[in-house]
């Protein structure tokens, strides 16, 4: 049974200066990468949100193999992402019984850690989430199970999915993710990336 993946790449990344999605790592674009881990880990379909730079970040994501989709309205946050994913879900993956929601800013994701993810998911009894747990918290790479994409739904702003993972509507099973902390936000977060 497939899950699709979604990943979440329509951030402007002001506080880089530079689009995030395009920069290289390990021989390959940020975007790019998060959509071959997506794959290889066995999300399908890999939907690709994009928002800012939309205009070079739409061919790298279609190049890479996933399905590009442009949130028109980026501006108003992270949610307005999900909610871009979710709305394709509809005719991609209707019958899926959960989503992969990944960004493309953790360097230390591997393609081992999401096959772990959706073979927890999909080996479970009852519906519930599974999270990569990190620093001391829980948050992506996650998949989320169908009945709890009302709450993804009713997302706001620059409220994302950590926020159903605090106060989660059914059980959290948390996957280690080893380094997961690390992302690039900066640019001292990408010189200091080794």
């Amino acid at each position: 049974m497939n899950i699709p993946a979604i990943v979440l790449a329509a951030g402007a990344s002001t506080r880089l200066g530079q689009p995030k999605q395009m920069l290289q790592y390990g021989g390959e674009t940020l975007l790019a990468r998060a959509i071959r881990l997506a794959k290889e880990g066995g999300g399908a379909p890999v939907l690709a949100i994009l928002g800012a730079h939309s205009d070079i970040t739409y061919l790298e994501a279609q190049n890479a193999g996933a399905v590009p989709i442009i949130n028109e309205v980026w501006q108003r946050g992270i949610a307005s992402s999900i909610h871009a994913g979710l709305g394709m879900m509809n005719m991609v993956g209707a019958n899926a019984p959960g989503v992969l929601l990944l960004t493309c800013d953790q360097p230390r994701l591997t393609a081992e850690h999401l096959a772990k993810m959706l073979g927890a998911f999909l080996s479970q009894d009852e519906p519930a989430i599974v999270a990569s747990g990190y620093g001391g918290t829980i948050g992506t790479p996650v998949v989320f199970p169908r009945c709890v994409f009302p709450q993804l739904r009713a997302l706001q702003g620059d409220t994302g999915a950590r926020a159903i993972l605090k106060n989660p509507p059914c059980a959290v099973r948390e996957m280690p993710f080893r380094d997961g902390e690390i992302d690039i936000d900066t640019p001292a977060d990408l010189e200091n990336l080794t």
